[in-house]
């Protein structure tokens, strides 16, 4: 019994896919991780902006 050279997803992409460059498909997948981490920052509402942030330092006056 012989294993094949290459694993699964070597050979995975759809024939569209190959036909893009690599600076098409890198563009691509920069559009598609702005709109995910665009839509999970309006999921958590502004009600979280702040509690992540820093605390000012206290001004002496």
């Amino acid at each position: 019994m012989s294993l094949p050279a290459f694993g699964g997803k070597a050979f995975a992409m759809s024939e569209g896919e190959q036909k893009l460059s690599r600076e098409e498909r890198l563009a691509a997948k920069l559009r598609e991780n702005l709109r995910r981490r665009k839509a999970q920052a309006r999921a958590m509402g502004d009600d979280h902006t702040g509690q992540d942030a820093l605390p000012k330092p206290a001004e002496d006056g």
